[in-house]
């Protein structure tokens, strides 16, 4: 009896099939700094939940916590009986230029402890982000640190907003410089 030596798939092919079949990478708009520092900041905090499961575009998908740690389900809250996930956060859908929503739940949306948590995560991201002498080394080209799918899911997030900074023109600049070419340019759209 042969053993197969790639039984979950987990190999180039089926990183660049899942890749391939979510990319509608020619519809990526110009996006500014702050969109796309917010969908940076949703994105790599739903990666780093846990999952194990192939995450398909425009699908909902459902966050749930367990003290300061995050799990993505295909299960809704409502059908759960005695959820083992913890506690529901929110609706989560990966767009199709690969970039996540997260829409909270009305109880989460009223923790104020839970709020203060995401608060502080924001500002230790924004704290990064101005360390950083360019845009693009804040994006997840490969993290090592991220399960499997994560990871795949990651490096689509990082060529996405790679192509609308590059549109924006900002893909150069760092963090700030961003900040101040999106002013410029609200400016001059709002003196026409």
């Amino acid at each position: 009896m042969t053993t197969k030596p790639n039984p979950q798939g987990k190999g180039l092919t089926p990183i660049m099939d899942m890749l391939l079949a979510n990319r509608h990478f020619t519809d990526i708009p110009a996006k500014n700094i702050e969109q796309i520092t917010a969908e940076l900041f949703t994105s790599l905090f739903i990666l780093q939940s846990e999952f194990k499961f192939r995450i398909v575009t425009n699908r909902s998908y459902w966050l749930y916590r367990n003290q300061d740690s995050f799990r993505l389900s295909i299960i809704h809250p409502k059908q759960w009986e005695n959820s083992s996930f913890g506690e529901f956060v929110g609706e989560c859908i990966l767009q199709n230029d690969l970039t996540w929503t997260l829409t909270l739940g009305e109880q989460a949306a009223q923790d104020k402890a839970f709020i203060q948590f995401i608060e502080s995560k924001k500002a230790a991201f924004k704290k990064q982000l101005l360390q950083q002498t360019q845009l693009t080394e804040a994006l997840p080209v490969y993290e090592t640190a991220l399960p499997f799918y994560q990871r795949a899911l990651a490096n689509g997030l990082a060529c996405s907003l790679r192509i609308s900074m590059d549109k924006s023109q900002i893909l150069q600049l760092d963090y700030k410089s961003a900040l101040i070419t999106n002013n410029k340019e609200i400016t001059f759209q709002v003196g026409n």
